[in-house]
């Protein structure tokens, strides 16, 4: 059986002493390069492998960051970790995707376990920061950074989009092709990102139609509260001929309704949707939607992450990417207010 070669071997081949070997493995002070020749001469004869688990430890760095996520099933997320690992690879780091319901973050044991995967830094996706999540993370005295509805605008490392403008070039464009009776059906109001959705429907029904009583129900961002409140806003407000949702999953699900409901999209009525993701691009018709710019918004939170890890100087303040309209199937054949 070969023997397993030690540093203590590498150091007594080299005469070196084992502190001049560990230097130069964890590139830590300095030393000679004639030293530093022999070193590398002597592990390449003696085919020595430094053992990387045992110099993470040491060292308290292991090239690791954990992306929580809330919800693997919403195709939000995974566009999002592609853009996080990709990134994460390209700058020797390696990914933990951690797949988590949001109560689970608010227990000690959470953290704890968390605490020993030795990550370097960490990516929260999608949550409130609650005393108990904020306490989590001061005890791991990590680097963070907040991405998407964990983003909000007055805290420092946060990447998030534009959603009150979002919202309002949803409205606009359902105004735009004919729609006046236009309904809301947004995230949960704890979360800053459906928080300004919903003030950007408001204003911009507001500015358009000043009278009007604005239908808003308050859905959880799953396919399923998509379906469950079109059925109740239908039901309610039968004359409702435009549906802004706070995102494309729930779009999804409301096309859905209206379809058992045979009630025509677009015709009859016009629905839009919030994220762009690219299941909106396989449903017929193809719905609507404001895009955001997912893979750059997970590439600088990445790089962000990264740079604080690395201790480089960085700004830390809000970062705020823009977002797109596109105009689909879902919107530009509605045909109710024009018959």
């Amino acid at each position: 059986m070969k023997k397993n070669v030690t540093i203590r071997d590498v150091a007594k081949e080299a005469g070196l002493s084992i502190a001049t070997v560990s230097r130069h493995l964890n590139g830590k002070g300095s030393i000679s390069e004639q030293a530093e020749k022999k070193i590398k001469d002597v592990m390449a004869r003696l085919d020595y492998k430094p053992n990387e688990i045992a110099r993470s430890l040491s060292n308290r760095k292991t090239n690791t960051i954990a992306l929580i996520i809330p919800d693997i099933t919403n195709p939000f997320f995974p566009e999002l970790v592609v853009s996080i690992e990709g990134l994460a690879k390209e700058k020797g780091y390696n990914l933990v995707l951690i797949n988590t319901q949001e109560e689970v973050l608010h227990s000690n044991g959470f953290w704890r376990n968390l605490e020993s995967r030795f990550i370097d830094g960490l990516i929260l996706v999608s949550f409130q920061f609650t005393g108990n999540v904020l306490k989590g993370m001061e005890n791991m005295n990590l680097p963070f950074v907040r991405i998407d509805r964990a983003a909000e605008d007055d805290e420092n490392n946060s990447f998030g989009v534009d959603n009150h403008k979002g919202a309002r070039l949803a409205v606009e464009h359902l105004i735009e092709v004919g729609c006046k009776k236009i309904a809301h059906i947004s995230g949960p109001n704890s979360y800053p990102s459906s928080s300004e959705r919903l003030k950007g429907y408001a204003a911009t029904i507001e500015r358009y139609f000043p009278k009007q009583k604005t239908p808003v129900y308050e859905g959880d961002f799953s396919l399923e509260s998509g379906q469950k409140l079109t059925k109740q806003l239908m039901t309610d407000y039968p004359n409702c001929d435009g549906i802004f949702l706070a995102n494309d999953l729930m779009a999804i699900g409301a096309l859905k309704t209206l379809k058992l409901m045979n009630i025509r999209v677009p015709e009859d009525v016009a629905i839009i949707g919030f994220d762009g993701i690219k299941l909106t691009e396989m449903v017929a018709p193809e719905i609507s939607t404001i895009e955001q710019p997912i893979f750059e918004l997970g590439a600088m939170a990445t790089t962000h992450l990264i740079d604080m890890i690395e201790k480089k100087n960085v700004n830390s303040e809000y970062t705020k990417l823009d977002v797109q309209l596109r105009k689909r199937e879902s919107t530009l054949g509605y045909k109710k207010g024009q018959e």
